[in-house]
């Protein structure tokens, strides 16, 4: 990753950013008086309540860019100076096992993803479990090895934690949260304010299969599909893209909200137009058939294992094979572009011809699914 470049600001860059600073500081109302489960699905409920409570609380240069984890410049005690990224995550799955993993190995590759599309390489994690009375040794002894698993396979260990027990009847069994430190090398500095027209978009897998395994798994809809988590830890197909590619802008992962979500985010951050093909955008034919089923898009769908990149529109086929070059990216895709219009808007060309708008999402299709 020490050949990855900070691309020169332009002025149009400028006044993006300074449109941004200016659309926050009018400051979003929350007219809801009660908090919904809207508020935890990742679309425009999710939006307002970061930049209307949050965001108005917290402010400060450090959290505006609302990136996936905080760049902190630190300086050691002989005066070295050194960029980390920090990132938290909680995590509160419903059910807690499923086809593919459980809360445990979510929560470790959620935390060290987070770090990753940020460019940074994760090194440590903290614990946080909120436990339920009653709730079984044997389950948590599960949960505590898959986390052991999945940091060790993601190279990261878990340094320190916490425990708390509350009364049977006030939680669903386990909750987890999650701290991340990683660090960042000389030079990189995504973000998806960064987007410009002519870039390509990137996705590096399937979508959607989180979303659909998890809500197949609480056996409420009488729907069978062979479909399981692709929840995996990113860094190293990060690492492989950022390596060979000195053009990527921005990554993020797809959880909540999917990958509409994420294109919503650049076209807004950057203050231009996203146009992605229907027909690019690869969705197993087992979770299409069930998101039809459910009357769900999968392009709203979570992931847990697929980033989308937005890279430098000449390097694309480049990009493309270092995402495939790895077996986590192996069916990666170009699903679109960065378009000077409409700002601010997704649009998609549609199976049948036409071109619709992708909006935020609205309301919650999918509850409690990460």
């Amino acid at each position: 990753m020490t050949n990855q470049r900070v691309l020169p600001a332009t002025g149009r860059e400028q006044q993006v950013l300074d449109r941004i600073e200016r659309a926050r500081r009018r400051r979003p109302k929350l007219r809801e008086e009660r908090i919904t489960m809207a508020h935890g699905a990742g679309g425009k409920a999710t939006h307002t309540l970061i930049e209307a409570i949050f965001l108005d609380a917290f402010r400060n240069p450090l959290l505006e860019p609302l990136e996936d984890a905080a760049r902190l410049p630190v300086q050691g005690g002989t005066g070295e100076r050194a960029t980390v990224a920090l990132t938290t995550d909680s995590f509160v799955v419903s059910p807690l096992f499923f086809p593919g993993g459980n809360i445990g190995d979510l929560a470790v590759n959620g935390t060290v993803n987070d770090l990753a599309v940020a460019g940074a390489t994760p090194m440590y994690l903290s614990a946080g479990f909120i436990l339920e009375e009653g709730f079984p040794v044997a389950d948590l002894t599960r949960i505590a090895g898959s986390m052991r698993d999945a940091a060790a396979a993601a190279g990261v260990a878990v340094v320190t934690g916490d425990t708390k027990v509350v009364e049977k009847g006030k939680a669903d069994g386990c909750y987890i949260n999650t701290a991340g430190v990683g660090a960042l090398a000389a030079g990189v500095n995504l973000g998806v304010a960064q987007a410009r027209p002519g870039d390509a978009i990137l996705v590096s897998g399937p979508i959607g299969d989180h979303g659909v395994t998890i809500m197949l798994a609480r056996g409420e809809l009488d729907i069978e599909a062979d479909v399981e988590s692709d929840t995996a830890p990113l860094a190293e197909l990060v690492a492989g893209l950022l390596g060979a590619v000195p053009g990527v802008r921005a990554l993020r992962d797809a959880t909540r909200g999917g990958v509409a979500t994420i294109l919503n985010e650049i076209a807004k951050a950057a203050d231009v137009g996203v146009l992605v093909t229907e027909d690019a955008i690869p969705v197993r034919d087992e979770v299409r058939g069930a998101a039809e089923l459910l009357g769900i898009d999968p392009l709203y769908v979570a992931c847990e294992g697929r980033l989308v990149a937005v890279v430098d529109g000449g390097q694309a086929a480049q990009a493309l094979a270092a995402l495939r070059a790895h077996p986590l990216g192996a069916q990666a895709a170009i699903i679109g572009e960065v378009t000077a219009e409409p700002l601010g808007l997704v649009t998609i060309k549609t199976t049948f011809g036409g071109t619709r708008i992708v909006d935020l999402l609205v309301g919650d299709p999918l509850p409690r699914i990460c």
